[in-house]
């Protein structure tokens, strides 16, 4: 699999969602500011509620530019000692299934489909993220996920 290509396809992901995010916010925005948001009495939170909403919205978009910027910046090649890093394309096997996972700087929880297969972006953050980093071809990693134990073997690293 092409690496780069996907770096490129997570960077375009989070690119379309900066404009729905833009959008949000702006209409988020008005509805705020809009004069029929202004209370009519002490009761009436729908300017404050429009408020919070648009500062939910703010804060979003500015994850997703932060990750933008993470995945610009992103050096996607291989570790020259063969360990996973951030930045590692990684096929695991689970339970007699292999699953591909993308060891990224931030966006975890996209799942992307990339040369017929689907990844999912996970960052050294998550339990299975932190449990691979450092980890080699054939090593196996154990978690404990609501009380039973997942084990994940590395198939191959890119």
């Amino acid at each position: 699999m092409n690496k780069r290509a996907l770096q490129q396809q997570i960077i375009a992901t989070l690119e379309a969602d900066r404009e729905v995010a833009k959008a949000v916010l702006a209409a988020t925005h008005e509805a705020a500011t809009h004069a029929e948001s202004k209370a009519e009495n002490k009761y009436d939170t729908r300017g404050l509620e429009a408020a919070y909403l648009a500062d939910g919205q703010r804060r979003r978009l500015h994850e997703i530019e932060t990750a933008l910027a993470a995945y610009r910046n992103l050096q996607a090649g291989v570790s020259s000692d063969g360990r996973v890093r951030v930045g590692a394309l990684l096929c695991l096997d689970h339970d007699g299934a292999e699953r591909w996972f993308f060891l990224g700087p931030d966006a975890a929880g996209l799942k992307l489909q990339h040369d017929g297969r689907e990844i999912l972006v996970i960052t050294a953050r998550s339990p299975l993220g932190q449990g691979l980093l450092g980890r080699e071809l054939r090593d196996e990693v154990e978690l404990r996920v609501h009380g039973q134990l997942q084990r994940y073997e590395v198939l191959q690293i890119a």
